[in-house]
C-alpha cells in the first residue's frame, strides 16, 4: 500500500516510513462533514409539504404524493448556480421523470392488456435507456436515474385518475422549489459566481500559507477543486469585473503550483493579499458581506485590502505570482490595471452541458446500458417469482444504486442496505406510535429537507433518511400498513445482492479500469499544456492548464474511490497512488518552467520537453496496458534551484518512477 505522503503527492524522501493509509472499511464507513444548505432545505420542506398539505385539505392525497416526488426529484438537483444553468439541470432532470412516470403509469393502466411479461421487458428498455443516459455526464446521470426510478414508481404505486395525471403533478412539487430559489438569487449578495470567486481567493491563500509544508498538495487540491467548481458557474454573460479577478486567480494558482513544486514560500504580507482580496469581493455594492461567507482576516487592516505589498521576488515563479495578484488587486479595486503586466486570457470556453450527441452512442454509454438493463431483468424475475408486496422497490432500488458518478457501486450497495434498515427502524418506531396522516406529511416534509446535506455527508445516511420519507408517502397513499415496513429491507437486500451479482462480479469494469482512462486523460492534458507552455505565448493556454488540472483531480478522485473498494481493489488502486502523483508534481514543474521562460530568461530546450513528452507516453502506455509503474521516485533535499531547469528535474523523477 502505499503511504499517506504519495496519497498526497508529497512523496518526500523523510517521509518514507509514514503510517499507512486508513483501512478501506474505515475510508468508506466516514462521512463528509458538509456546511449545511438551509436555504435549499427550506425549499425543500416547502415543496413537499406544501403539495402533501394541500391533498390532505381536499381529499386528493394520492395527486398530492406525486406532487412531493416531485419536489423531491427538483431538491436532489437544485444547486448553488446562476439561474441559467439551474434551470436547466433541474427542468433536464424533471423532464426526465415526467417521461419516466408517464411510461410507467402507462404500463400500470394497460398491464392487464399487456401482461407482465410485456410490462417488464419494457421497464428494462427503459433500464437500457437510462443507463446509457446516465454515463454521459453528471446531468445525464440525473436525468436517466429518476427516468427509470419514476418508471418504475408509475407502474407500481397508486394509480391516479386520469392515469397520465402523476406525471403532470410531478411538476406542482417542483415549482415552489425553483420559484423560491429563483427569488432568492434575485438578490446581487446571493450571486453564486461571486461567492464561489471568493472561496477561490480563500484557497488561494492557504496554498501560499503552505508552500514549503507537508500540507501544500492538500491545499493544491483544494484550490483545484475550488477553481472548477467556479469554471463551472461560467454563462457566458459573467460579470467583467468577476471573469478578470478569476482571470488572474488561475495565473496566480499556476505560480503558486510552480512555487509548491519549487518549495520556495513567500512572505507572510504576501501569503494574507489573498484573504484580503477575498474579503473585498465578498463586499456587495452596497458594501455589505455576501450572504454564507465570513471574510478571512488581514495582517493589516490599515493597509487598502485591493493593495500588493512591495517586496522582492526572487524567482520566475515569484515574479509571476506578485504580477498575477496585481492584476487581482486591480480587477477587485475596479482599477483598469497596468498593461505592461495585465493577465490577459483568450475567452472563457462555454460550459459544457449536459448532451446526448456522441456520448450517448459510445461504448461505455452502451455498456453502462446493458449493465443497467440487465439488472432490471433479472429484478423482474425475482419480482415474478417471489411474493414482493411492494415489487417496484427492487427495480427503484436497482437505479439509485447503480447511478454511475457517486462512487463503488459496491459500498452504495452495502451503505444502501445499512441505510434501509435504520431508515426501517425509524418509520417503524414512528408508525407504531401513530398513523396521523398530518405527521406523517411533517416526517416526509423534515426528511426531504435533510437531503441537501445527507446528500452530500454520505450515501448510506442518505439512503437513511430517504427510506422513511418513501415509507410515509407509501402510508399516505393508503398502500401500506404498520406491519409492512420491514418487508422494505428485504427489497432492498435483494437490489442490492443483483446490483453486486450482475451488475459488478460479472463486469470487468474493476477501479483500475475506471482509474486507468482518467490518467490517460490527464497525461495528455498535461501534454497539451507543455506543448502550449513552450512553444507559444497563446492566450488560450491558461484553459489547456485549466483542463490539465480538472483532469488530474478527476484522476485523484477515481483514486481515492478505488481506496474505498474491498481488496483486492483498493490494492490496485493503492499502486497508481505514485502515478497519480507524479502527474500532479509534473504539473507543478511545468508551471514553475513556464514562468522560467516568461520571467527568468530561459529558452526553451527541444530535448528537455521531448524528454518530458516520452515519460507522459510511456506513462499513458503504461495506464492502457494496466501495468502500475513500480519505481521510486526522490528530489533532491531542499528548494529548487531556479538556474536549472524545472523540466531537466521533472524529467528525472519521471525516468525514475518508469524504470
Amino acid at each position: 500500500m502505499a503511504t499517506v505522503a504519495e496519497v498526497t503527492g508529497d512523496a518526500l524522501p523523510q517521509q518514507s516510513n509514514a503510517a499507512r493509509p486508513d483501512p478501506w472499511w474505515a475510508r468508506a464507513a466516514r462521512p463528509a462533514r458538509p456546511v449545511p444548505a438551509w436555504a435549499p432545505a427550506a425549499r425543500a420542506a416547502v415543496g413537499m409539504g406544501a403539495p402533501l398539505a394541500a391533498g390532505l385539505a381536499t381529499g386528493h392525497l394520492v395527486l398530492g404524493v406525486y406532487a412531493g416526488l416531485g419536489a423531491m426529484h427538483a431538491t436532489l438537483n437544485d444547486r448553488i448556480e446562476p439561474a441559467r444553468l439551474r434551470l436547466s439541470r433541474i427542468g433536464a432532470a424533471l423532464g426526465a421523470s415526467a417521461l419516466g412516470m408517464l411510461v410507467g403509469a402507462g404500463l400500470a393502466h394497460e398491464q392487464g392488456r399487456l401482461g407482465t411479461p410485456l410490462v417488464w421487458l419494457v421497464l428494462t428498455v427503459v433500464g437500457f435507456v437510462s443507463g446509457a443516459v446516465s454515463a454521459t455526464g453528471p446531468r445525464g446521470s440525473a436525468a436517466g436515474m429518476l427516468l427509470l426510478v419514476s418508471a418504475t414508481l408509475g407502474s407500481g404505486m397508486a394509480p391516479t385518475r386520469p392515469w397520465w395525471a402523476a406525471a403532470a403533478v410531478l411538476g406542482v412539487g417542483a415549482l415552489p422549489v425553483l420559484l423560491l430559489g429563483l427569488h432568492h438569487r434575485r438578490q446581487p449578495r446571493h450571486d453564486p459566481r461571486r461567492r464561489a470567486l471568493v472561496t477561490v481567493y480563500q484557497a488561494l491563500g492557504e496554498l501560499l500559507a503552505r508552500l514549503d509544508t507537508p500540507q501544500g498538495a492538500a491545499a493544491r487540491q483544494a484550490l483545484t477543486a475550488r477553481l472548477n467548481q467556479f469554471q463551472d458557474l461560467l454563462t457566458g454573460d459573467d460579470p467583467p469585473e468577476l471573469r478578470r479577478a478569476f482571470e488572474a486567480a488561475l495565473a496566480a494558482t499556476e505560480a503558486a503550483n510552480g512555487l509548491l513544486w519549487a518549495r520556495r514560500p513567500v512572505p507572510a504580507e504576501v501569503v494574507a493579499v489573498p484573504a484580503r482580496l477575498a474579503r473585498e469581493l465578498a463586499r456587495t455594492p452596497a458594501g455589505s458581506t455576501a450572504a454564507g461567507l465570513t471574510a478571512a482576516p488581514t495582517a493589516d487592516l490599515t493597509e487598502d485590502p485591493a493593495e500588493v505589498p512591495d517586496w522582492f521576488p526572487a524567482t520566475p515563479a515569484q515574479r509571476a505570482l506578485d504580477e498575477a495578484l496585481r492584476t487581482a488587486a486591480d480587477a477587485v479595486a475596479g482599477r483598469p490595471g497596468d498593461p505592461a503586466r495585465l493577465v490577459r486570457t483568450a475567452p472563457a470556453p462555454p460550459p459544457d452541458p449536459w448532451r446526448l450527441r456522441v456520448r450517448l452512442l459510445s461504448r461505455g454509454s452502451l455498456r453502462y446500458g446493458a449493465r443497467v438493463a440487465l439488472c432490471i431483468a433479472v429484478a423482474g424475475l425475482l419480482c415474478a417469482g417471489l411474493p414482493l408486496e411492494r415489487g417496484y422497490w427492487v427495480p427503484m432500488t436497482v437505479a439509485f444504486v447503480l447511478k454511475p458518478d457517486l462512487g463503488s457501486v459496491f459500498l452504495r450497495a452495502v451503505s444502501r442496505s445499512v441505510g434501509t434498515v435504520a431508515g426501517v427502524a425509524v418509520t417503524a418506531a414512528l408508525l407504531s406510535l401513530t398513523t396521523d396522516r398530518w405527521v406523517l406529511a411533517a416526517v416526509a416534509a423534515l426528511c426531504v429537507a435533510l437531503l441537501p446535506y445527507t446528500a452530500a455527508a454520505h450515501y448510506g445516511l442518505n439512503a437513511a433518511v430517504i427510506t422513511p420519507m418513501a415509507l410515509a408517502l407509501v402510508q399516505l397513499g393508503g398502500q401500506s400498513g404498520v406491519g409492512q415496513a420491514w418487508p422494505r429491507v428485504l427489497d432492498t437486500a435483494l437490489a442490492s445482492a443483483v446490483v453486486l451479482v450482475f451488475g459488478y462480479l460479472l463486469w470487468p469494469e474493476r477501479t483500475p479500469h475506471r482509474i486507468e482512462p482518467r490518467l490517460v486523460a490527464a497525461a495528455d492534458s498535461l501534454r497539451a499544456y507543455l506543448v502550449s507552455a513552450t512553444r507559444s505565448r497563446d492566450q488560450a493556454q491558461v484553459w489547456l492548464r485549466r483542463a490539465a488540472y480538472r483532469a488530474l483531480a478527476e484522476a485523484r478522485q477515481e483514486v481515492r474511490q478505488g481506496l474505498a473498494e474491498p481488496p483486492p481493489a483498493a490494492r490496485r488502486a493503492a499502486s497508481w497512488l505514485p502515478a497519480t502523483a507524479a502527474l500532479e508534481r509534473l504539473s507543478g514543474a511545468v508551471a514553475a518552467y513556464a514562468a522560467q521562460l516568461r520571467y527568468g530568461g530561459r529558452t526553451s530546450d527541444p530535448a528537455e520537453v521531448a524528454r518530458v513528452l516520452a515519460a507522459l507516453d510511456r506513462l499513458a502506455a503504461a495506464a492502457r496496458a494496466h501495468r502500475p509503474p513500480t519505481g521510486t521516485t526522490s528530489r533532491p533535499p531542499g528548494p529548487h534551484d531556479p538556474a536549472r531547469s524545472a523540466l531537466d528535474q521533472a524529467a528525472a523523477e519521471l525516468e525514475q518512477l518508469l524504470a
